[in-house]
């Protein structure tokens, strides 16, 4: 979900914003984990890759407080999550999307109830190019018509090389060199929603198994393009500044955590652990303390270290109200 309903108010309870997430601090009200006494047993978590890195730290810090809990973390994409739940082979279902309509009616067809959906991060989906490409900036309809075959957004031609884009001299005549993530990935499914406009995929696009090894690739190649969460950023890429060309007078907007909470940055997205939770039912105690862990200020300066932005303590309040 883009968060761009987000008020310009929270931003007067935030310190420390800056254009990277790096310099991001969290937001000082957010509330410190306490830990509680008789939280023993194991836990499966299954989805999304975008979340993989995150759910492993998260889990070595909620084990530093209970040694004796077990958390198995497997991340192969947010579409394996709803059936993992559904068929009770993990407990946390982490996704880098919401889950689809048909996803939800197989859940509640199963269970009596919707599945619980709790906000954990907030993530800038990040347009990379390599390090030494110098394009400044693209709009959503040149995005859409670099990865696109439909251009469901309305540019005029399909943009095939670095030239297309105003680039001059050697890169010019050089074709865009395209890379994703392949079906099974929620960046995918987001991507193409809110990126290519519900269109389908130019099938020049190399998918990639996971969202380092598309950061990767583009690091390593000088032509590259390519999406994937801002968490994954590295030295030898460069996120670039997006546009609506609908919006904002068509200015672009930087990947900072001022532009995904204010919503001037198009690709902002909440990012999510998925739970069954049954509402005539106590909460399990193991669950509920990991996901309380998650969003206290311990778990959101774990978001921040591994490149992501956190929640604001507004965002803390309404998701700890779910676990209940």
């Amino acid at each position: 979900m883009r968060i761009r309903f987000l008020a310009q108010t929270l931003l007067a309870t935030l310190v420390g914003l800056s254009a990277t997430a790096q310099t991001v601090k969290v937001d000082p009200k957010v509330t410190t984990y306490k830990k509680v006494s008789g939280i023993s047993g194991n836990l499966n978590s299954i989805g999304s890759d975008t979340l993989n890195n995150l759910m492993a730290f998260w889990v070595e810090g909620f084990n530093k407080k209970y040694p004796n809990v077990k958390i198995q973390v497997e991340g192969k994409g947010s579409t394996t999550a709803p059936p993992a739940l559904i068929e009770s082979t993990s407990q946390l279902g982490p996704m880098s999307r919401e889950m689809k309509n048909e996803e939800i009616d197989k859940f509640e067809k199963k269970f009596g109830y919707k599945p619980t959906k709790v906000a954990v991060a907030i993530d800038a989906l990040a347009v990379f190019v390599n390090k030494n490409n110098p394009v400044k900036s693209l709009s959503l309809q040149q995005v859409d018509a670099i990865f696109s075959k439909t251009r469901k957004g309305g540019a005029a031609k399909d943009l095939k090389t670095w030239g297309d884009l105003g680039l001059t001299g050697d890169l010019a005549a050089r074709p865009l060199s395209l890379y994703g993530r392949n079906s099974a990935s929620g960046t995918y499914g987001y991507f193409k929603e809110h990126a290519l406009f519900k269109g389908d995929y130019k099938d020049s696009v190399k998918e990639q198994p996971g969202s380092s090894s598309v950061v990767q690739s583009i690091g390593s190649d000088r032509f590259g393009i390519g999406y994937s969460g801002i968490g994954y950023a590295t030295s030898g890429v460069r996120a670039l500044p997006l546009s609506d060309e609908k919006k904002n007078g068509g200015a672009a907007f930087a990947a900072s955590y001022e532009n995904a909470l204010n919503g001037k940055y198009p690709l902002s997205r909440f990012l999510y652990i998925y739970i069954n939770k049954d509402p005539k039912k106590p909460m399990d105690p193991l669950t509920r303390e990991f996901l309380k862990f998650v969003l206290s200020k311990e778990g959101q300066e774990i978001v921040v270290k591994d490149g992501f932005l956190p929640l604001t303590a507004k965002m803390e309040t309404d998701e700890l109200a779910k676990l209940k």
